[in-house]
């Protein structure tokens, strides 16, 4: 039987801080189209590229950017020199996107019957099914 993992320590205070509780769960998916809701980037949309489930953090398509600087090392055939690349944000800062481009909390609803029956995520605002990636 697997174990699920435990956050202990500092990253399950840091989750409690955010009104997480370790382990909650998470209805941002990757390939969701959202939307930045504070924070530096408050307003910036994006796809959703990584969901770290753990930390409750996600990793936005050009939102949160960070500067990493590069040594040289010709053995390894790197060049050197700073790059961009997205950092991750907590998943309390973003909210995805419904088919009217605003965004809009998630829900769940139950479709068909019997063996059929699947749990669906749903866009609060417009009761509409919100397929795997976003719109």
């Amino acid at each position: 039987m697997a174990r699920k993992t435990q956050v202990r320590g500092a990253a399950a205070k840091a989750l409690r801080h955010q009104g997480m509780t370790p382990g909650a769960k998470i209805k941002i998916r990757k390939d969701d189209q959202v939307m930045v809701i504070s924070g530096r980037d408050k307003g910036k949309t994006g796809r959703v590229l990584e969901v770290d489930r753990e930390k409750g953090r996600a990793v936005v398509e050009g939102a949160m950017m960070m500067k990493r600087h590069t040594r040289p090392n010709p053995a390894k055939q790197i060049k050197g020199g700073i790059a961009e690349r997205e950092g991750s944000i907590a998943i309390s800062n973003i909210m995805l996107l419904a088919s009217d481009g605003r965004p809009t909390k998630i829900g769940f609803r139950i479709e068909g019957t019997g063996t059929a029956a699947r749990r669906v995520r749903i866009a609060r605002r417009t009761g509409e099914i919100v397929e795997k990636g976003g719109k």
